[in-house]
């Protein structure tokens, strides 16, 4: 990276904020540091962060809520810290689309460590890259810098649910997301528990990216939804 690294951390003990901050700092990283998701909320438009080290314990909004809305946003990697060490709590984590999971009390060595691999991956897979707005698949291009989805015959017309699980889909390729992932990735705490606008915005997209729409966007049954297509970046 010819850049140094922005990280975002979000956590709300000064004791282990204000360190953190210098430590990493001192390890070459820019670095912003917030004590709330609603300061998080303020500060990720701002800046072009290459990842968030967020506690799950937060006052307010919690770690949990506050990714739902980062994944709902793009793929930010995301290393959560928790004083939880149970399974349970690091599963549910991960699967709310974490890239790690760190418990306190933590060494700093490990967690530059972890950092450090976690931004060797989002380089790797086209987080970083200067083009990688641009997503292509099939004989789709999917623009998240303009939000926009075209073929070789030009535009698609898409509403903002569409665009919104068309992106979450490209973004992981191959993988099997349930409705329930898809409602928090898309919409987050706006989902209720009957929301059936993933069912709906599936049928949708199927439609406007043709008769292979159905084959792009698979139905794995009772398990969710994927996109069957190789994802090309930049």
């Amino acid at each position: 990276m010819t850049e140094r690294p922005h990280l975002l951390i979000v956590e709300d003990e000064p004791a282990i904020r204000t360190p953190l901050q210098r430590y990493l700092e001192r390890e070459g990283f820019r670095v912003t540091a917030v004590g709330d998701a609603a300061g998080a909320r303020e500060t990720l438009p701002k800046g072009a962060f290459a990842m968030v080290i967020l506690d799950i314990m937060l006052p307010g909004e919690d770690g949990l809520s506050l990714a739902r809305h980062i994944r709902s946003q793009g793929s930010l990697p995301i290393l959560f810290l928790s004083a939880k060490a149970e399974d349970i709590d690091r599963i549910v984590g991960l699967e709310m689309g974490a890239d790690d999971y760190l418990t306190k009390p933590f060494n700093p060595r490990e967690l530059l460590a972890r950092v450090k691999a976690i931004l060797r991956r989002s380089d790797h897979e086209g987080h970083s890259a200067p083009n990688a707005s641009l997503c292509r698949f099939d004989r789709f291009t999917l623009d998240s810098a303009r939000q926009t989805l075209s073929d070789d015959e030009g535009p698609i017309d898409l509403t903002s649910g569409e665009y919104r699980l068309l992106r979450v889909l490209v973004e992981r390729p191959g993988r099997v997301l349930s409705r329930d992932q898809l409602l928090d990735l898309t919409k987050g705490r706006e989902a209720g528990p009957f929301d059936r606008s993933v069912d709906n915005a599936v049928m949708r997209l199927r439609r406007k990216l043709g008769e292979d729409g159905a084959d792009l966007i698979r139905t794995v049954h009772g398990a969710g939804y994927c996109l069957a297509a190789d994802v090309e970046r930049g």
